[in-house]
């Protein structure tokens, strides 16, 4: 060594900690590239997408030789210092200490962190072109790094550690999904952002939510033959409960549409309003939104009547309720849709008492919490574990309120104010 000129061996350590530098930096964007761009960059036919993919489905191996390769380098490196210091100044112990310290601090910083910073900064570019330098050397070094991989599958067998196998999909929950969409809004819509947050609430919220109550349903009991034409020539809805007796006896639906198409043959009466209903789509109460869309479409259904264990009414929900819960409010509503609060001139709403919180909540920006129950009145109700009488006020979720007028056990209107107390 001794007679290797000193600018030849410095030109070696710098290539050296080139080196070093190159792993640290494959090894860094390696981690952290994204999966999923990777996936897409293979479909489009990128050969770097397609090396690193096959790199990542072996982690072990991969990180066996970028390890084995910077270790060696590292290590040739302080060898190769030591060499150099020995020869300039007479192998003298001080000088080999400083030159230790100095050398450990080069590596840190050009060969370790900084690559480092640069490789999480910059993750993809360098993980593709990595994979061209990679890959080869992982065939050439496979012996020793199967080798070495040996002895670290036995000790993890002794610590009782079992590594979950690779998977390049990393499978994500909805609540990741979300943040993904989330920081994605640069570059989709918020039209489209909005949708596709929606859809990922549908495995969240219930039929509960978002049904029409049965206390603001239009139905018709075929036992009151009297108004049954009445009741179709003025109604509001172009599907319609039929029940004999009471609510809780629904025995059919009837399509509105088809009915008047028979008026012009005379008076609509029980008996051809039976010919002309369909049996009612019952939905138990608390199926999630998106299991009831698939159930709409396996069934070729758009009405559904939702009712509780025991088998009771509970209310109505229909396609276009979960299609609304996706895309947003449609241009047109009919009136048993349209905002059911009016705004005062204190700040304050009157709000119909049977209005669903999640209404609420979405149009006039309240966040009442959604877990208990779903109506303005049962909220209330809840509260006080009474029906209060007119003029009671309370404060519910921070937001102030006044009863304003009850009817037959139920709240009909209620003052909220709109700023937090």
């Amino acid at each position: 060594m001794e007679d290797i000129p000193l600018y030849v061996l410095l030109a070696v350590l710098i290539a050296l900690l080139i080196i070093s530098a190159l792993f640290s930096l494959s090894e860094t964007s390696m981690m952290a590239v994204n999966r999923h761009r990777l996936k897409y960059l293979e479909t489009q036919g990128h050969h770097g997408a397609h090396l690193t993919i096959q790199l990542l489905a072996k982690t072990d191996r991969l990180l066996g030789v970028i390890l084995l390769g910077n270790n060696l380098v590292n290590s040739a490196a302080a060898t190769l210092v030591a060499i150099i210091i020995s020869i300039s100044f007479d192998h003298s112990d001080l000088a080999l200490f400083i030159g230790t310290l100095c050398v450990t601090f080069v590596i840190l910083i050009f060969s370790e962190i900084t690559p480092k910073i640069i490789a999480a900064t910059y993750p993809e570019p360098i993980a593709l072109a990595s994979s061209y330098l990679l890959t080869p050397l992982l065939k050439l070094f496979y012996p020793i790094v199967w080798f070495i991989n040996l002895f670290v599958q036995a000790l993890l067998f002794v610590l009782q550690l079992q590594p979950k196998e690779n998977n390049l999909a990393h499978r994500i929950n909805p609540e990741e999904l979300r943040a993904l969409v989330l920081e994605a809004g640069h570059f989709i819509q918020k039209s489209h952002q909005s949708i596709l947050l929606n859809l990922l609430d549908l495995e969240t919220i219930s039929v509960n939510d978002v049904m029409l109550p049965r206390g603001k349903i239009e139905a018709i009991d075929l036992d009151n033959g009297d108004e049954i034409q009445n009741q179709l020539l003025t109604c509001r809805h172009t599907r319609l409960p039929i029940y004999r007796g009471t609510l809780n006896n629904i025995i059919g639906i009837v399509h509105v549409r088809k009915v008047l198409n028979q008026m012009g043959s005379g008076k609509i009466t029980s008996s051809k309003l039976e010919e002309i209903m369909h049996k009612p789509h019952f939905i138990l109460s608390g199926t999630l939104l998106l299991s009831q869309l698939q159930l709409f479409q396996e069934n070729q259904e758009r009405f559904g009547l939702i009712v509780d264990e025991y088998g009771k009414w509970m209310g109505i929900i229909t396609l276009e309720d979960i299609l609304r819960e996706i895309i947003g409010e449609f241009t047109t509503q009919l009136p048993s849709q349209a905002d059911s609060s009016i705004k005062q001139e204190d700040g304050s709403v009157l709000v119909d008492g049977s209005t669903l919180l999640r209404d609420l909540n979405r149009k006039l920006g309240l966040k009442f919490s959604l877990r208990g129950p779903k109506t303005l009145n049962g909220l209330i109700i809840n509260h006080f574990q009474d029906t209060p009488n007119a003029g009671t006020n309370c404060k519910i979720s921070g937001y102030p309120m006044e009863i304003i007028r009850t009817q037959d056990l139920a709240i009909k209107i209620v003052k909220i104010f709109l700023t937090k107390t």
